[in-house]
């Protein structure tokens, strides 16, 4: 019998309790966290960014930028005047609670509101590892193609919101958004699906009601009985 299930067993329930542990840091400082997966180049840099531009005058926040190497994402976001943390994996293909907890040592957390995870650029490893956050947002974009719910099942199963960036070409790309859509309620019904573009602005407006939505019933949450829910 092969020993690697056990091996893979075990490193999961590792992780989720150092997830756990995560989750109880954040709550008792009272930041609500997300967690941004997608594959390179879906456009998860930008989304953070306009999110911080939007919401940083109303909300204090902060980032953990998770890449393969380099600081170019966590320099970005530095420069919008918000904490950052870059966290180099080294070529792991995903953050995991490990890094998460890391990370949460470098951050004036009492001072902060929302905190935004990006993870690592990919579409199959980051699934698998709870991180402690309290929302997993997944970012397609038009030019991966409309089939992708139906290629990668497990990070769209999982997901509290799905965002549909670049819709700004679509008329340059044989993308079926019904399609889509079809595919990502059948493994998730009722998720909610932002359709928008980073780049116009287009639909940036019910992604950043929705996020603030849920920072403030976290927030409610909060301030009722000291908890927030599931572990993620």
């Amino acid at each position: 019998m092969s020993t690697r299930v056990p091996v893979v067993e075990n490193i999961l329930s590792a992780n989720d309790r150092l997830a756990e542990a995560n989750r109880a840091r954040l709550d008792a400082a009272g930041v609500f966290a997300i967690n941004l997966m997608a594959s390179p180049g879906a456009g998860k840099t930008s989304l953070i960014l306009r999110t911080i531009r939007a919401l940083k005058g109303h909300w204090h926040i902060a980032v953990v930028e998770g890449d393969l190497a380099s600081t170019l994402d966590a320099d970005r976001v530095a420069a919008e005047g918000v904490p950052s943390v870059q966290i180099a994996t080294g070529g792991a293909c995903h953050l995991d609670a490990a890094m998460i907890q890391s990370s949460l040592d470098q951050l004036p957390l009492e001072g902060v509101d929302l905190l935004i995870v990006e993870n690592v650029g990919n579409l199959v490893c980051p699934a698998e590892f709870r991180l402690g956050v309290h929302r997993n947002v997944l970012i397609a974009s038009v030019p991966e193609g409309d089939d992708k719910p139906y290629k990668y099942p497990p990070m769209y199963r999982g997901v509290d919101a799905v965002v549909l960036n670049k819709i700004d070409v679509l008329p340059a790309f044989d993308f079926d958004l019904d399609y889509f859509r079809r595919g990502v309620e059948a493994l998730n019904p009722g998720v909610r699906i932002f359709p928008l573009s980073c780049k116009t602005g287009e639909g940036l407006d019910t992604w950043l009601t929705w996020l603030e939505e849920e920072l403030r019933a976290y927030k409610e949450r909060q301030n009722v009985s000291g908890s927030s829910g599931t572990d993620r």
